[in-house]
This record gives C-alpha cells, sequence and structure tokens, in this order.
C-alpha cells in the first residue's frame, strides 16, 4: 500500500465536516470546511502512525501526501454534534479473511494506543477555555461505556464492565475482536453498521479521547 493513494471519505454539513481515511480505521478528524478537514487528517498522520507503532499494520511514510477523496455524503445531526456516523457505500465492501483480520488488529492498536496515553496522564486534566471537560478517569468510563454500546452495533451481547476492572475490559475487547476478525460480505452486522464502518468508528473514538487527553496534560 505504500505507494497506493489514501482513499477518504468526506460526511460534510454546513457547520462540520469529516474526513476518515478508508482503509485505516481511527484516521478520522474533523473540522468546519471540506478543506481544513483534509488539512487536519493531514496534520494527524504523525500521531496516527504513533499510535499503530509495534503493530503489523504501521502507517507509510508520506501517506499524509497521498489523500484523495474518493466518497463525499451528506451528513446530519450526528456530524454537527461532532460523530462520524454515516456509512459509506466502500464501507459495504466484503472483507476477507485477511482484510477482516487487519481491521481487528488496527482497532486493537488504536484501544493499546489509548491504555498507553492513560498510563501516562495524569489524574486531572487541564480545563478548557470555558472551565469544562472531563478528568482522565471519567474519560477512560466514557470510553468503555461507548465500546459497551457499540457491541449493539456489531450484533453481540455482553454485560458491561467496570472501567477499573482490566479483565473484564479486556473480555469486553476480546468480544468485539472476534466480531471484526470474521470476513464479511459487506452487508450490516446489526442494523445498519457494517465491518468495516465498525471498525473506523471504534478506533476513531479511542483515539479521539487518547489525543484529547495529550491535548490537555500540562506540559
Amino acid at each position: 500500500m505504500t505507494e497506493e493513494a489514501i482513499r477518504v471519505f468526506l460526511e460534510t454539513t454546513p457547520k462540520r465536516t469529516f474526513a476518515a481515511a478508508l482503509d485505516w480505521p481511527g484516521w478520522c478528524r474533523s473540522a468546519k470546511t471540506e478543506d481544513e478537514a483534509l488539512e487536519t487528517l493531514a496534520t494527524y498522520a504523525d500521531r496516527y502512525r504513533d499510535a499503530l507503532r509495534g503493530s503489523a499494520n504501521p502507517l507509510p511514510a508520506g501517506a499524509e501526501d497521498r489523500l484523495r477523496v474518493v466518497e463525499r455524503a451528506d451528513g446530519d445531526a450526528s456530524t454537527i454534534f461532532g460523530v462520524p456516523g454515516r456509512v459509506a457505500s466502500a464501507d459495504r465492501a466484503p472483507a476477507d479473511v485477511v482484510a477482516a483480520r487487519r481491521l481487528a488488529e488496527v482497532v486493537a492498536a488504536a484501544w493499546a494506543a489509548f491504555d498507553r496515553i492513560v498510563a501516562a496522564a495524569p489524574a486531572e486534566l487541564r480545563k478548557g477555555p470555558r472551565g469544562g471537560g472531563r478528568d482522565t478517569a471519567k474519560i477512560v468510563e466514557h470510553v468503555v461505556a461507548s465500546d459497551h454500546g457499540y457491541t449493539r452495533g456489531l450484533g453481540i451481547r455482553i454485560s458491561a464492565p467496570s472501567p477499573g476492572d482490566p479483565a473484564a475490559v479486556a473480555a469486553l475487547r476480546d468480544a468485539m475482536l472476534a466480531v471484526l476478525r470474521r470476513p464479511s460480505d459487506g452487508t450490516s452486522l446489526s442494523k445498519r453498521w457494517t465491518l468495516r464502518y465498525a471498525a473506523r468508528r471504534i478506533a476513531w473514538h479511542a483515539l479521539d479521547h487518547a489525543w484529547e487527553i495529550e491535548d490537555r496534560t500540562e506540559p
């Protein structure tokens, strides 16, 4: 993939646009306009590359210079709120054994990056300009609860883990990865989530909050 274009999906509204690298789950950033979203996506390449360090799927050098928009879709209220919620037509492409395994490995790397950043973070994070923002433990609680909520999109049922129980969190992630590793013909897993969209959404959420923690950690 080193010489190939990086396929990008744009989810747009007049107020916010998400740019997502279709073949790199979690590399997804937003801004007000399409151009700004693409620029932001490119500037996060090194952080995304670092998130995948040690995995079997490193982001190639110079990937940020090969972004190519291949699909657009109108966003909705979720987009404006700050969630990449639209399923691209490319997300409905089949995924064979190799492709599905790769998706799962990238999601696992995103969770590992989140865990590394949490472990290095202080308990209290710098507040936003209006004094808001969750501290580290609350962000972990939110991410774990969201991951459990995502199991509905994967079509599985599992008890909600306590964020402070590493074994229970690992069991939740293992159950989710087991679904992501299964080959897919591109149809929905449950309701509207496809395999490829699920991987993108789950990895994006983990990395979005990992980077938030980094950005709000006092130097």
